[in-house]
């Protein structure tokens, strides 16, 4: 028995770390997917063409694993999980991927990573109007979440309309004369850009909320992730087609045109909605938005390094501004979670014992009933007894 704890706590341990790590993992592979996405924008890439191309791929990429993976376990497609698909494919892949670039292109890669940080604040308030998320504001545990809502818009308000003065974390003149540019052009464009990216924000934690209903009705990940990058290639395409006219603008080669799209359509589409799907339906949509702020930080960092885009004061305070308004809704939410654990061990217990110390008339008349079967058995037994004896005497004296 000893040689079997040691296992079992490990595999607990790992069962509970798991959605960390994945988490973990998916946001070092997204920090690529702002870093590819501004350098194919700076390139001159249309947005609508590099959105149709990255769910292109990634849907011939996941296809074959969900095919095979999950061939036998893929329930039965009914009208609507396919209407939610459809939506889904609109939402993120159509709608917040169009206007996240659109706004990264007025900014940076480092702010849109840093206002996209809002996104969990969006998701719990989303959560509540359809009633997956409830809110009791005498709960110390709701007063954080809602708290860290405000700070949250607040933090993201400030980056908005506040840039102040500008450094570089890895040059220090060599993009000097490269961001002039952006040191003349008007306030009102990060403005702009930021109001882009908060819209791309909504339908991302629309996104969410919907893929966390869509994944316990249609409980097969990959399939999932699947027909949602396929819905967006088809809706895409129908959008790129009407944006961009000139067959040009469709052109692949052997450059930016080719392994931007490869790699945010590999990771940032297919195997994001993968781990996203895998987590959200072991710790809901909230948990699943509270590692942004890790990603922030990466992009910050390769986006000063690999494109020289200069950090803005306004940017440094908002977004810790964000990121604390963002763990006062992750600590709500755990806090939520784990008594939601508590509560169904405890339910658990409660109906293995057919016994409750609450009311002690019922257990005085078990006891009274259970001496008087004792009894009854007892004077059963004895003429059995009796009779037992006699006949063992008479075996002997024969």
């Amino acid at each position: 028995m000893s040689a079997v704890n040691p296992n079992g706590k490990l595999g607990l341990l790992f069962t509970n770390a798991k959605p960390y790590i994945l988490m973990i993992g998916l946001q070092f592979g997204m920090a690529g997917n702002y870093i590819f996405g501004k350098d194919v924008l700076n390139h001159g890439m249309n947005r609508f063409v590099f959105i149709v191309y990255r769910n292109a791929m990634a849907t011939i990429a996941l296809a074959p694993f969900a095919f095979i993976f999950e061939r036998k376990s893929r329930p039965k497609m009914t009208l609507p999980v396919f209407l939610q698909i459809m939506v889904l494919g609109f939402l993120e892949p159509v709608f917040n991927q169009s206007f996240t670039y659109l706004g990264m292109k007025y900014t940076s890669a480092s702010f849109t990573s840093t206002i996209v940080n809002a996104v969990p604040s969006i998701t719990f308030l989303l959560a509540v109007f359809v009633r997956l998320e409830r809110v009791k504001l005498k709960e110390i545990r709701s007063q954080a979440k809602v708290i860290g809502t405000l700070v949250t818009f607040g933090g993201a308000l400030l980056m908005a309309i506040y840039k102040g003065p500008a450094f570089n974390l890895f040059h220090s003149g060599s993009t000097t004369h490269q961001d002039n540019g952006s040191h003349s052009s008007p306030n009102n464009h990060q403005t702009a850009g930021a109001i882009y990216i908060l819209m791309g924000c909504v339908a991302l934690s629309s996104f969410y909320i919907l893929q966390s209903v869509t994944v316990k009705r249609y409980p097969a990940e990959l399939s999932l992730a699947t027909l949602i990058c396929l819905a967006g290639t088809v809706e895409g395409s129908v959008v790129a087609l009407v944006a961009e006219h000139h067959s040009r603008a469709w052109a692949l080669g052997w450059d930016y045109r080719l392994y931007a799209p490869l790699y945010t359509g590999l990771i940032s589409s297919g195997i994001a909605y993968y781990v996203q799907g895998l987590v959200m339906n072991i710790r809901g949509p909230v948990f699943a938005t509270a590692f942004n702020p890790l990603c922030m930080i990466i992009v910050t960092g390769l986006g000063s390094l690999l494109l020289g885009e200069q950090l803005h004061l306004g940017s440094i305070i908002g977004g810790i501004v964000i990121a604390l308004g963002l763990y006062s809704v992750v600590w709500g939410k755990a806090k939520d979670y784990s008594d939601s654990k508590l509560a169904q061990a405890n339910v658990g217990d409660t109906k293995s014992l057919q016994i409750t110390t609450n009311d002690d008339s019922k257990i005085d008349i078990i006891i009274e009933n259970l001496e008087k079967q004792a009894s009854t058995k007892q004077k059963l037994e004895e003429p059995n007894k009796e009779g037992e004896e006699e006949t063992e005497n008479g075996v002997m004296k024969v």
